[in-house]
């Protein structure tokens, strides 16, 4: 919302610091974004980014000229001379090319700029500020100007000068004509009563507690009546709470006053004609948008019968012409404005080109409507036609404002289109917003403030907003929302809100909760949820979080089962259509955009998953773990240097990190199987298994799976694992062990087997031929080779042996390690290397 504070102070008196006010707006919970100054230099306190600075409209060098005459340049066919007097003595001559004054012209206002002012260069292929000095053009002399919109920074508008109003003073400084500073206010949907002036008023109004001023809205209808010229009928009064309508007639377009113009620049909206700019314009005041109907086509298409207006849904495959000239084929979903031939307008979201005001339109419907805001957002959403009447439908605008908005504009039509008002107005409202009452009690609000909050201040503050308030006693108000709120809904909290913003949020004291504290319980899920992800961050994984909203062609590539998915109605985008079956496609992606910037990902994140239930409305939403790891290993000590190039990760630096996880965890029964995962390498992936149950899967990702998230040519570690299965194996408690007092022993084994042994099975072996002294049991080498065998792989495992009441000595090391040495020979056929 763009707030020219020139046409604020119109409502309200403002504080003499911008800056204050922009600070007050923003604590109170309307943010101000950006701030655009024009013609005027910037205010103390006030930040403002340098391309909304635009140049300062010097006084003595850009003024307020007349033109006296225009003449033939002698040398150039597309440029004239324009004498124009700006209040001195003599007037100046000066060259110009625009296309909106002829030779011949005399007496228009027009905007001089005299050499010394600073403007944006017309002939610059970016907006770039450029001192006007004298010149020859085309062998005369010209050292001023006549300007255009573009030049002063005012809009991108440069095919013409900007023509002022007849009662513009010769000499008058620009900046004191034209000059202005635009707030842009971020309005939340809950603060959408402020997408107006009026609103915006109001909190100034509370804030400075200034008097609001609210413009007349009357209407001197001096026309025939109404009555028999138009009726309206409403289908369903839960899509269309309110349609009034009014009829003006002998309307003469043209162009709407220069004041009107200006606001509506200013606001960002381009002027057109009276007609369409008094509907802009009351909709930018009242928050009100309204629609203009040509009521001569509209009695054609009724067959020289009075219209007869129906507000309905769209029948299925109805089509409608838009007035961006697009063919629009209706659904069921679509609320539209029908006569007794079709669909005219697409509710509270754009009218029909059939029934345009064109610029020979004589006689006027105006319509100010009242339309459910979920359906105007799915139809603008569906249809891509955002605007600004739709957004201001979408948010929800309450149906008492239609009427005097309705009034409103049909007087500035009567000021400045020459329209005659027909007396009285079609007013169809079914269903009408019965005013809420709320008690408001003060010791409630002091308790949720932590602060006094004396009663005559509620007071003041609530009336400010215009709510109606009577005191019940010493410590409690009885209070009425007013006809413009729609965001009342959780009764006294909704208040204490309001009293709180405008008294402001930094005034709040900093105190101790007074209250008894609520028995505290702890969330075990959410407590091993958060070790997990302490674990992950340990071992060297950084945490992402991605859309759980997706499109089923972003996770085919993983060739999961074809399940049902959820699936929105309302989808903000194509990419975000149904919501997600795994976490990995979107960390898949992430890993695939930071490569750009990085060669070393190192990924995790734990997030839902949606699975529909048959004949349940809401979808199962278990927890799942992804990770993604690509690049290469990190140097085990910080004094290796960098003269050896590390490896390039592998499965067994996934692997570690799994086990690193369930170890931590303290996890038993744990078991490896190969995996039969559609997206995992088939011979470099694994099954985890928990107390013999599966708990998902890890390993290489599949080359044309990887290529199809363009990760072509590089290793990529996967996985993927049921969260709520690993964390529901966590055991309640866990034994610990003191650390040892005695030093360990350690050895290193290298034993040759069949392939078809798994490391497992040795690992197992292993431990039992080793007994109590045997403490751990490491995997640090898989080797295939000229050495080895066909047939046969070498594996070497670290062991480290201890014992807790002595130091071992040589003898009982070589004992033990015997052992294992003589099992694995006896029970694998293993052979031992080096012996």
């Amino acid at each position: 919302m763009k707030v020219p504070l020139s046409w604020l102070r119109e409502y309200v008196d403002l504080p003499a610091s911008v800056a204050m006010l922009a600070e007050r707006l923003t604590l109170a919970g309307l943010e101000v974004a950006g701030v655009r100054l024009l013609g005027l230099p910037k205010p103390e306190g006030l930040r403002v980014k340098q391309e909304d600075a635009g140049p300062v409209w010097q006084r003595d060098k850009i003024i307020v000229g007349k033109v006296l005459s225009v003449e033939r340049h002698p040398n150039a066919d597309r440029l004239t001379l324009a004498t124009v007097d700006y209040g001195a003595s003599t007037p100046k001559t000066v060259v110009t090319g625009a296309p909106n004054i002829q030779v011949g012209d005399s007496g228009q206002k027009v905007i001089l700029g005299l050499a010394g002012a600073t403007l944006f260069d017309g002939h610059a292929d970016s907006k770039v500020l450029k001192e006007l000095k004298p010149s020859k053009i085309r062998g005369v002399p010209s050292d001023a100007m006549v300007c255009s919109a573009y030049e002063l920074g005012i809009s991108d508008e440069h095919e013409g000068i900007i023509i002022l109003e007849d009662d513009a003073q010769v000499g008058t400084p620009l900046a004191d004509l034209m000059g202005d500073i635009v707030l842009e206010l971020d309005v939340t949907p809950n603060m959408a009563r402020c997408l107006s002036m009026i609103g915006v008023a109001r909190e100034v109004a509370a804030l400075t507690e200034q008097p609001l001023r609210l413009p007349a809205h009357a209407v001197k209808a001096a026309g025939e009546p109404i009555d028999g010229k138009v009726t309206v009928a409403i289908e369903d009064s839960q899509l269309c709470a309110r349609y009034a309508a009014l009829l003006l007639k002998d309307v003469q377009i043209g162009p709407a006053p220069a004041w009107m113009q200006q606001r509506l620049t200013y606001a960002g909206m381009r002027p057109i004609n009276n007609i369409v700019d008094v509907t802009n314009y009351v909709m930018l005041e009242w928050g009100q948008p309204l629609h203009a109907f040509d009521y001569d086509r509209l009695v054609e298409r009724a067959g020289a019968k009075p219209p007869a207006i129906t507000v309905r849904s769209a029948h299925a495959g109805e089509i409608l012409t838009t007035l961006d000239g697009v063919k629009r084929v209706l659904t069921l979903d679509n609320l539209v404005i029908a006569d007794t031939a079709g669909a005219i307008a697409l509710a509270g979201v754009m009218g029909g080109a059939d029934t345009e005001v064109s610029p020979s339109s004589k006689n006027i419907l105006l319509e100010s409507a009242n339309f459910d805001f979920r359906s105007i957002r799915r139809t603008m959403k569906a249809l891509n036609l955002p605007s600004e009447a739709s957004m201001r439908f979408s948010k929800g605008i309450h149906p008492e404002i239609a009427r005097p908005a309705a009034e409103r504009a049909a007087d500035l039509m009567r000021q400045h289109g020459e329209a005659k008002v027909c007396q009285g107005m079609v007013d169809n409202y079914p269903a009408p917003v019965a005013p809420q009452k709320i008690t408001l009690d003060m010791a409630g609000v002091r308790r949720l403030l932590g602060m006094d909050f004396p009663i005559e201040k509620a007071v003041r503050i609530l009336q400010a907003l215009e709510f109606k308030v009577e005191k019940k006693g010493k410590e409690a108000l009885e209070v009425i929302t007013p006809p413009h709120r729609l965001d009342i809904q959780s009764g006294a909290a909704d208040l204490i809100e309001d009293l709180v913003r405008i008294h402001g949020y930094d005034r709040l004291p900093a105190t101790m909760l007074a209250d008894q504290l609520p028995e505290q319980h702890t969330n075990r899920s959410m407590v091993l949820e958060e070790k997990t992800r302490d674990i992950l961050v340990r071992a060297g994984l950084q945490e992402v979080i991605t859309y759980s909203l997706t499109e089923p062609a972003r996770e085919a590539p993983l060739g999961l089962a074809k399940d049902e998915y959820v699936t929105l109605l309302n989808p903000i985008s194509s990419e975000r259509v149904v919501m997600r079956h795994s976490v990995l496609a979107g960390v898949l992606q992430i890993a695939s955009t930071n490569l750009r910037h990085t060669n070393l990902v190192r990924l995790f994140e734990i997030g839902s998953v949606y699975q529909p239930v048959a004949d349940q409305l809401l979808p199962r939403e278990p927890s799942r773990l992804a990770i993604v790891m690509i690049g290469r290993r990190l140097p085990e000590f910080w004094g290796e240097g960098t003269a050896k190039v590390p490896d390039v990760l592998d499965f067994f630096d996934l692997k570690g990190i799994v086990e690193a996880l369930t170890a931590d965890l303290h996890l038993t029964e744990i078991a490896y199987l190969p995996a039969s995962t559609p997206y995992l390498h088939p011979r470099k992936g694994a099954e985890l298994l928990i107390h013999g149950k599966p708990a998902g899967g890890f390993g290489v990702l599949h080359p044309k799976v990887a290529e199809a998230y363009e990760l072509v040519g590089l290793s990529v570690l996967v996985a993927e694992f049921d969260l709520e299965a690993i964390l529901a194996a966590v055991p309640a408690r866990f034994t610990l062990s003191p650390v040892p007092r005695f030093p360990a022993a350690l050895r290193d084994i290298a034993i040759i087997v069949d392939e078809d042994v798994t490391a497992e099975r040795l690992h197992a072996e292993i431990c039992t031929a080793g007994g109590s002294l045997l403490r751990e049991v490491r995997l640090f080498d898989l080797y295939r080779g000229e050495s080895i065998p066909a047939g046969k792989k070498s594996l070497a495992y670290a062991l480290r042996y201890q014992a807790n009441d002595r130091t071992l000595v040589d003898k009982e090391v070589d004992k033990t390690h015997k052992k294992i040495e003589d099992r694995l020979k006896h029970v694998l056929k293993a052979q031992i290397r080096g012996q």
